[in-house]
């Protein structure tokens, strides 16, 4: 079913779609905001896909936080994936099968290891990174200036919601 299908409309943007009304009030701007923000992600995720292929969610971002800090043990990506150490072990093994993960010996304590990131793993962010600016960097192209910094003034405000 595709995202704009009726299965896959709230009640609510259903309801107000049919009687011509807006929805108003902060539960309103939440569902509207909820099923948005879903709804690019699941895109953007789509599109992450086609250069990822098997890899799934969960250990892209093993491999995007890689990148962005660097090599880590199994027990410091846990603590940043917030999921414990045997989960990780689980995630990270197809990654380096794959080799876009090596297993070094830890430098400082040779019973643990290290992760970090192959040239393959690096490429492969960077190619889905790449790719999903584009799809919507083409998007953003087909909008008015008003509604781009419409956009960009969201942008800061959902940067906002979400931090601690």
């Amino acid at each position: 079913m595709s995202a704009g299908s009726p299965a896959n409309r709230s009640p609510a943007t259903a309801e107000h779609r049919a009687t011509g009304t807006r929805p108003s009030g902060r539960a309103d701007l939440a569902t509207e905001v909820r099923v948005g923000v879903m709804r690019l992600s699941r895109r953007l995720r789509a599109e992450q896909q086609a250069v990822t292929g098997s890899v799934s969610e969960g250990q892209f971002c093993v491999l995007a936080d890689l990148k962005n800090v660097g090599p880590q043990t199994p027990k410091e990506l846990a603590d940043r994936e917030q999921v414990q150490p045997p989960s990780m072990t689980r995630t990270v093994g197809p990654l380096v099968e794959l080799g876009l993960v090596a297993r070094e010996t830890h430098p400082d304590d040779r019973r643990q290891v290290v992760l970090s990131l192959t040239e393959a793993g690096d490429r492969m962010v960077t190619e889905a990174r790449q790719r999903r600016t584009a799809w919507l960097a083409r998007r953003l192209a087909g909008l008015t200036s008003q509604e781009r910094e419409t956009l960009r003034a969201a942008a800061h405000i959902l940067r906002r919601i979400v931090e601690d």
